[in-house]
């Protein structure tokens, strides 16, 4: 049973949903910088996809040069705040801690960094100028964290940049797809503020690049093009009952709760099905919206999971339960969802097997299916000479320049899906690959 209550007003929501990375405050940084052994050739550095100097930006902290860390920070990675409450740091910088050797609680990296940036971003601190223009225009799809993290690189080296978002607020993933006990819209909206004050990229909204039109638009008044769409809808599960009413897929409900928060509400028991970070964070925020309980479904055992050990141990903390070795048949209901059929299953070789005869039903007013995202291949066919893979992910050489030599992409859309840290750098390298063809022109 989940110990939340349905939130009613925004004081409630942000109760059921406080950050799970509070912010730490100057006696708390003091005393957590301090235990930082500043590792020479620290492990931590090597997990981090961006390559921040962490014991160099824990020791400026601790030194109180606290400015100073943060531009070490910023001068690797854009989104340096947002990282620092979004990452996984369990399994990359933190998980790679030395401490962790010893049995001794790993420096809290994430929060030192977060800490850091919000001090620059709340004291308005500019690391950053536009450079001297050199007369070349670039556009970019998407305000995600690859393609902010782009203009930012290519706003530096005196490109403009004009950004083409088809949701109406930036921020991509930071502000749509993270659950919110990780990061409030306002951190999210606030960098991008932030970076777009000091760097000048104009962002235009509302407007969704798709035609074979629209990008030939792109390519006559625009010397490159750089594509950070990320990935589409949630797929379909390919059983009867997906169009009933209270069926969402992972990401849109997870989208419309960070929009309209309190105003979503959740059934009385829910299913989530999947087993990767994105069906706990469903399922957690379910229990946080006050369900009376919550069913995580899971076709292969619980070993076999894709999510972090700590995001299922969050969800757990949740009220949340988990069901494993069932695979979904049905959803059940007329109008509505009543249920899901499930069929027990086992796992022979690696490859998971139905059970003959081992069919029941689950009675629950909503679903969620957190069971993947569609790769957005269909827009890809109208960019000429542009290639993807067999699993739709668009082909990059190490440039990150794409079959079409005037595009360029990163994020999710050549990855298939990965960290928010992984795409600011693909942005960011991207930046420096445009640069580099661009000025051989």
């Amino acid at each position: 049973m989940s110990e939340y209550k349905q939130p009613n007003n925004e004081s409630e929501f942000e109760n059921n949903f406080s950050q799970i990375k509070p912010l730490m405050n100057d006696t708390q940084a003091y005393y957590e910088s301090s235990r930082c052994l500043f590792c020479y050739d620290a492990p931590c550095v090597s997990a981090c996809p961006t390559g921040i100097d962490i014991p160099l930006f824990i020791r400026q902290i601790n030194s109180g040069n606290v400015t100073g860390s943060a531009k070490t920070i910023y001068d690797s990675n854009y989104l340096g705040n947002a990282c620092g409450k979004v990452c996984p740091t369990e399994v990359l910088c933190e998980g790679a801690c030395v401490y962790n050797l010893q049995d001794v609680k790993a420096i809290e990296i994430g929060r030192l960094q977060n800490y850091a940036t919000d001090k620059a971003i709340k004291n308005n601190i500019e690391f950053f100028t536009a450079g001297k223009s050199n007369g070349k225009k670039v556009a970019v799809i998407g305000a995600g964290p690859a393609g902010i993290s782009c203009a930012c690189e290519l706003r530096r080296s005196g490109f403009e940049v004009d950004i083409f978002e088809a949701k109406e607020k930036p921020s991509g993933l930071t502000l749509y797809g993270v659950a919110p006990y990780k990061i409030t819209n306002e951190e999210a909206l606030n960098e991008i503020n932030y970076l777009q004050k000091q760097l000048g990229f104009r962002i235009i909204f509302s407007t969704f690049i798709s035609s074979k039109e629209d990008f030939k638009k792109l390519e006559d008044e625009y010397d490159a093009v750089f594509i950070g769409i990320g990935l589409g809808k949630t797929n379909y599960v390919n059983i009867k009952g997906e169009d009933l009413e209270n069926c969402f897929g992972a990401v849109e409900f997870i989208s419309e709760l960070k929009i309209n928060q309190h105003k979503v509400k959740a059934g009385s028991r829910v299913i989530v099905l999947g087993g990767g970070n994105t069906a706990m964070d469903a399922a957690s925020e379910s229990a946080r919206l006050g369900a009376d309980e919550v069913i995580l479904a899971y076709r292969r055992g619980k070993e076999e999971m894709g999510a972090y050990d700590f995001e299922y141990e969050l969800a757990k903390d949740a009220g949340v339960q988990g069901l494993f070795n069932v695979s979904p048949i049905e959803i059940t209901g007329n109008e509505k969802v009543s249920g899901v059929k499930f069929i027990k299953t086992k796992t022979d070789n690696g490859k998971v097997e139905n059970i003959d005869g081992s069919e029941f039903t689950i009675d629950c007013d909503m679903v969620i299916k957190a069971t993947g995202q569609m790769k957005q291949s269909d827009l890809f066919e109208n960019i000429s000479g542009l290639e993807a893979d067999e699993k739709g992910r668009i082909k990059i050489n190490k440039t990150y320049q794409t079959t079409n030599p005037k595009y360029f992409s990163g994020g999710d859309v050549i990855s298939g899906g990965k960290e928010v840290v992984n795409a600011v750098a693909e942005g960011k390298a991207a930046g420096k690959g445009i640069e580099e063809y661009l000025l051989k022109i």
